[in-house]
Formats: C-alpha cells, sequence, structure tokens
C-alpha cells in the first residue's frame, strides 16, 4: 500500500539560466562562481564582450543576461539595445553591474531596456536577489539610483512638447506613477497613500498596462521622459 508521504510528488523548479558578459575575465570568474553556487541559479554561458552576448543569447535563451558596460567590440549599452530594447521581438532580460556609477550610465542603460542597474562592489547577495529578481519580470533599481536620473540629465530625459494632461492615466495612478519614479518601493507607495499593498500592486499593473510598458523601470525612464518629476 502506498503511503501518503510516498503519494507526494516533488515539483523541481527549473533553475534560473544564466548568461554572464564581462571582459575582465577575473571579475567575470567571480560573478560566475558566486551565481553557480546557488541551487535555483545556473550559468548558461560566459563571454568577453557585448556581440559575444547578443549571439549566445540568440542561440541559448537564458532568463536573465548579467552585462558590463564598457567592453570591447559591441559595449554593454548597444548590445543591451539589441537584446532588450524596443521593436525585440523576444526581448530578454539585462542586468547591468558596472564599476561606473554615473547617471549618463544609468539613463542610456535603462533606456536601452535593462531591467535592473547595480554596481561592480554590491555583495553577492545584493547580485542574487537583482537576478533573482529581474528573472521574475520585475525591476532592480534602487531608490538612491532611481534619484541620479533627476540629476544633471534630467533636461535630456524630459520632451519638449507634451504635458501629463497628454497621458492616458487616472489622477490617482498619476500620483502613483510620480511615486514609483521617486524610487518609493510597494510598501512605502502604500504607507504615503494609506492605501493597502494589493491595492498599490493593483495600480502598478494598470498603469503599466495602459502606457505599454514592461516594467517599473521603464514606468520611471516615462515618467522622467514626459516630466512627471521635479
Amino acid at each position: 500500500m502506498t503511503s501518503e508521504a510516498n503519494s507526494i510528488r516533488t515539483v523541481r523548479t527549473p533553475p534560473i539560466r544564466v548568461l554572464v558578459c564581462d571582459d575582465q575575465i577575473l571579475v567575470r570568474t567571480g560573478l560566475v562562481t558566486i551565481i553557480d553556487a546557488q541551487p535555483d541559479l545556473e550559468v548558461a554561458a560566459e563571454c568577453g564582450d557585448g556581440q559575444t552576448a547578443v549571439d549566445l543569447a540568440g542561440r541559448l535563451h537564458p532568463d536573465v543576461v548579467v552585462m558590463d558596460i564598457r567592453m570591447p567590440v559591441l559595449d554593454g549599452i548597444e548590445a543591451t539595445r539589441l537584446l532588450a530594447g524596443a521593436g525585440v521581438a523576444q526581448p530578454v532580460k539585462v542586468l547591468v553591474v558596472t564599476t561606473f556609477n554615473l547617471d549618463e550610465y544609468v539613463y542610456e542603460a535603462l533606456r536601452a531596456g535593462a531591467s535592473g542597474f547595480l554596481l561592480k562592489d554590491a555583495p553577492p547577495a545584493q547580485l542574487l536577489h537583482g537576478i533573482r529578481t529581474v528573472a521574475t519580470g520585475a525591476a532592480l533599481l534602487a531608490p538612491e539610483v532611481t534619484r541620479q536620473l533627476v540629476g544633471r540629465y534630467a533636461a535630456r530625459i524630459r520632451p519638449v512638447e507634451g504635458t501629463p494632461h497628454d497621458i492616458p492615466l487616472t489622477p490617482r495612478e498619476l500620483e502613483v506613477l510620480r511615486l514609483i519614479a521617486d524610487g518609493l518601493s510597494n510598501s512605502e507607495i502604500a504607507g504615503a497613500l494609506v492605501i493597502s499593498q494589493e491595492t498599490v500592486k493593483t495600480f502598478v499593473s494598470r498603469i503599466l498596462a495602459k502606457l505599454g510598458l514592461r516594467d517599473r523601470v521603464q514606468a520611471v525612464v516615462y515618467a522622467y521622459r514626459h516630466g512627471l518629476v521635479t
């Protein structure tokens, strides 16, 4: 007679497959070692330039690409644009990891289609959290990085024409979008507006759907480009 314990089957979730792209071999080896040590992550391939990353992603279809910015042949910004930019039929989730904490790089990476941005001096736990977060379809953008976008490149982000009145959102949805652009998390938005986190999630989903955006990172860039933050 089969026992109840034996009748329960464990469903094993496939590991998140990661492509690591960095031209510094020591850094790349470190990233590969950290990622491969996790039971739920797997390094599908590694490479040292953006063009190879694009080629490998087309063949291997990784869940996430961990991308450096400054590399030979093709830099990480252009590689990200080819993998996840506007018009890409099957976009790949890209997590940009770089030593360059500059407003311009943050903005260009996100505009190219990256789902997240981390610095290489971030602790391993933050890197792993970033990969898992991006793999789920969510965005990873720390509030301090978000606020950098309002710095000296804010004028470039905002369009010359158009007003917030042209945006197809309700006043409440616009309010939530502004808070997202300020770098607030769902729990912080809930506290600021005195609503539940579930309600915030509903608002975020509606905003993304109405504006045709993929994730919160694109919502941040959208808000800046349409002059919703000052």
